[in-house]
């Protein structure tokens, strides 16, 4: 079976544009939340979101109109155009049928059906026209990237909300694998949402200020916004052409509670099997993992649970192993979260080093690991675990190490 290797990274997020610059900013502790400014956000409760301030569409949208497509969409094409110049690769030098797209998201172009709703409300339809069906429907995303770059290979967008980032990389991992394709991008991309802001404050889920993983007097998430992408390719391809390999895909695991329409289960059953899953495909033992990327939301629930499930893993030694939730600096950029956190992984991989969980000042007793606590720690990183978890109780985990 052949050997897959991330070779390009790009990402988007409220705290750097680029992969260094949003490296730069994790280790430093940066958080992107501010006043929301994408709407009016008088009438919540709450005001604060990670909006991005800094991108301009028409740096990466050179073939398509921007103004012609969604948010997400724009979000989705810089991402792949980062990673693509990150791994070196030209994308009219591809094989244009042997190079796919695997996205995930959660809401999609939700920024449309709110324009659509707006005129309903305002009993003025006639002023959504027909370009609505090429705006809102979610595989436009991957579809929209596909047609910027000029790639008619495999192409698929998963709305699997949370998680959907490390099932857009696990269909990637498996369509290279099965000799499908050569090259393939994957990850997510989701928009600022009024749609989802509303539902989650009507849950009384969003903090007012900050996002505090695993801290006793955390508050709740704030959401945000962006996109991640990596280049996935074959070991033997990388190697021929000389490129950076920062990891290898060694396995995945995913899974789905069936318990609660937005709760995991409470012994954290599902993401404890997406957890042995992941072992047992990457041919590990949870003693070779090194570092855990957290889904880590600063939720109560959340916190709780992925914490037992981490337990349940990796017994004695749940705490010698460090764990980091960069939620705490980006909010949760929903669909996009767990492609931003591959992204990150592949980086502390790299480097080395691994982020801070920030803000995380009076640890909560029931959570009672090693969270890196607001300072990035030089680490050595073998084996990393990226676990997502979403609303329905879909789990994943992803492994990546070190390519030898």
């Amino acid at each position: 079976m052949q050997r897959i290797v991330v070779t390009g990274l790009g990402v988007i997020t409220s705290i750097g544009v680029g992969q260094q610059a949003f490296w730069e900013g994790l280790l430093a502790g940066r958080h992107g939340f501010g006043p929301v400014e994408s709407f009016d956000a008088s009438a919540f409760r709450v005001n604060r979101g990670g909006e991005i301030k800094d991108f301009s569409p028409e740096q990466h949208v050179v073939k398509l109109n921007p103004a012609s497509i969604g948010r997400a969409s724009q979000f989705a094409i810089g991402a792949a155009r980062l990673a693509l110049q990150d791994a070196g690769l030209n994308p009219d030098e591809l094989d244009p049928y042997r190079t796919g797209i695997s996205m995930g998201t959660t809401s999609g172009e939700p920024n449309q059906i709110e324009r659509f709703n707006d005129a309903f409300i305002d009993e003025d339809l006639e002023r959504i026209g027909p370009e609505f069906i090429s705006l809102y429907p979610c595989n436009l995303i991957a579809s929209y990237t596909a047609s910027e770059l000029g790639f008619s290979g495999p192409n698929i967008m998963i709305p699997a909300a949370c998680a959907a980032g490390t099932y857009a990389v696990a269909y990637a991992y498996d369509a290279l694998r099965a000799g499908r394709a050569e090259v393939m991008l994957a990850g997510g991309s989701d928009a600022f949402s009024r749609i989802t802001y509303t539902g989650f404050s009507r849950l009384l889920a969003i903090a007012p200020e900050i996002c505090q993983p695993f801290d006793k007097n955390r508050k709740g998430m704030i959401p945000g916004e962006g996109a991640g992408m990596v280049v996935l390719e074959t070991l033997e391809r990388a190697r021929a052409r000389q490129a950076t390999i920062y990891a290898e895909v060694a396995g995945y695991g995913l899974s789905c509670d069936a318990h609660h329409m937005t709760g995991g289960h409470p012994e954290g059953r599902g993401a404890r099997r997406a957890m042995e899953q992941a072992l047992a495909e990457s041919r590990l033992n949870p003693e070779d993992v090194s570092y855990i990327s957290a889904h880590g939301t600063g939720t109560r629930s959340n916190d709780l649970h992925e914490t037992v499930a981490v337990k349940q893993v990796f017994k004695d030694a749940a705490g010698q192993v460090p764990i980091s939730s960069i939620k705490s600096m980006l909010g949760h950029t929903m669909g996009a979260a767990s492609a931003i956190e591959t992204v990150m992984c592949a980086l502390a991989i790299r480097n080395d080093c691994i982020p801070p969980t920030m803000h995380l000042e009076e640890p909560d007793p029931e959570c009672d690991l090693d969270y890196v606590p607001n300072q990035a720690r030089d680490h050595r990183v073998e084996v990393a675990m990226n676990n997502a978890y979403a609303f329905g109780g879909t789990n994943a985990s992803l492994i990546l190490k070190k390519c030898s």
